[in-house]
């Protein structure tokens, strides 16, 4: 956690930043330099317990040799002006249906670089960030922009549009972005940091894994959120409007109302959003991009739900969100591995593995229509853990009757909460015509 004097400069940045969106801040490469934005920084990222970077070097032989010492040097070289940041490692995550995913790890020491340049960068933007843009910020969760599109539904927002960018991490500009952070850093030695740092992943595009660039990637993305706040303000009517988004990291949806009198609107905001994306170099992904009209039956898929609408057993149309059915798969695949490698170990172990899986997807998943997801994982989980207790037993079958579930959920421990909650203040449900 950052100690109170950052915190409280991080607060005034903020509030300076709120209350003059032209301000350009100067003097900030002092305060990134500061032993306790470094400590903080360290902290933040040991705390994370990442892999090494390129160089080899853990936070365990860190330690060993005297982290102060450490952040001593890296300070020095800071003020000195002769810090470069390393190459990141590389590291190949396989995608669903093919093709990979890049994560690049910079080294711990660049880490605690741009952890303390995003303490002192990210508060300055936050108070320019839009009110749809939910990944990568300070109080805003997963489950606050699933209840947004959940709420957007129940007011007849039915015709969504799915976007899907192309490589979004990989292509963004590095000149454009420097601009963008320029508008609000008047200090040449940030930006020079900045550069370095970007340059350090190649000509173009965003290191997946860096600590600063969860922030860089809301920045490059805020004048598509401006563009589509500005098409909300401008058809509002009133307390109602026609058109609102969600975005979350690059995951982005736009609904517009299903009044067929706002065809006009649904064509100019696609329209304009691709401009946007133009701009910006951002290709958009034609095979996986579509417009769905719920009302018509269609569903689509965001941040692991797949949406559609419904009408209830009282007559009212509702949005039912469940987890998308490969998600539930993949982990199951997970879990099976587990029982797979410990075959032969103590069944209290296996429960201490798949425990963390387990609470980790279920608390996720919880917040929608997840009932039937649910019932079909605990059965799945409990015949594994039956049969894992019937071989090492060497019995047969799955011990019914020999086992209780007393037993598997108190007494060995097993995860025992299934249970469904709802996050946001979601509007009651419209009645069906």
């Amino acid at each position: 956690m950052a100690s109170l004097s950052v915190q409280d400069l991080q607060r005034r940045l903020y509030a300076k930043a709120k209350s003059d969106p032209a301000w350009r801040f100067w003097g900030l490469y002092v305060h990134a330099c500061k032993p306790e934005t470094l400590r903080a920084a360290y902290a933040v990222a040991k705390a994370n317990n990442g892999a090494p970077g390129i160089d080899g070097v853990t936070f365990e032989a860190i330690e060993a040799a005297d982290a102060e010492a450490f952040l001593a040097q890296l300070r020095d070289e800071l003020i000195s002006g002769s810090y470069r940041p390393l190459p990141t490692r590389k590291h190949a995550i396989p995608k669903r249906g093919g093709g990979v995913r890049t994560l690049q790890i910079p080294a711990i020491r660049d880490r605690v670089v741009q952890g303390a340049f995003k303490l002192i960068l990210e508060p300055i933007f936050e108070a320019g960030f839009q009110p749809g843009s939910y990944g990568y910020r300070p109080k805003r969760t997963a489950h606050q922009t699933v209840a947004r599109v959940a709420e957007a539904i129940v007011l007849r927002k039915t015709r969504v549009i799915d976007l899907d960018l192309a490589a979004y991490f990989d292509n963004v500009q590095h000149h454009v972005l420097l601009k963008m952070v320029a508008k609000r850093v008047s200090d040449p030695a940030v930006l020079r940091v900045l550069k370095l740092i970007l340059r350090a992943t190649g000509r173009r595009g965003l290191p997946q894994g860096g600590p600063l660039s969860p922030v860089l990637s809301n920045i490059y993305l805020t004048p598509v959120d401006c563009m589509l706040e500005k098409a909300r303000d401008t058809t509002r009517h009133g307390p109602f409007w026609y058109v609102t988004y969600a975005r979350w990291a690059d995951d982005l949806v736009i609904l517009v109302h299903a009044d067929r009198r706002q065809d006009w609107l649904l064509k100019a905001v696609y329209r304009r959003a691709r401009e946007e994306l133009a701009k910006l170099g951002i290709p958009v992904n034609e095979e996986k991009s579509r417009v769905v009209d719920l009302e018509r039956g269609e569903t689509f898929t965001f941040l692991g739900f797949e949406f559609r609408k419904v009408c209830s057993l009282r007559g009212a149309w509702r949005p039912q969100y469940t987890p998308v059915r490969h998600k539930r798969t993949e982990l199951l695949q997970k879990l099976r591995e587990v029982f797979r490698r410990h075959r032969s170990h103590p069944v209290q172990e296996v429960i201490r593995e798949i425990n963390s899986i387990l609470a980790g997807w279920l608390n996720y998943f919880r917040i929608g229509h997840a009932g039937r997801h649910f019932s079909y994982i605990r059965h799945w989980v409990e015949k594994k853990v039956r049969r894992h207790l019937a071989r090492a037993a060497r019995r047969s079958g799955f011990g019914w009757k020999r086992w209780s579930r007393d037993r598997l959920y108190h007494q060995l421990g097993l995860y025992d909460d299934y249970s469904i909650q709802y996050v946001g203040k979601v509007p009651k449900a419209l009645p069906a015509r």
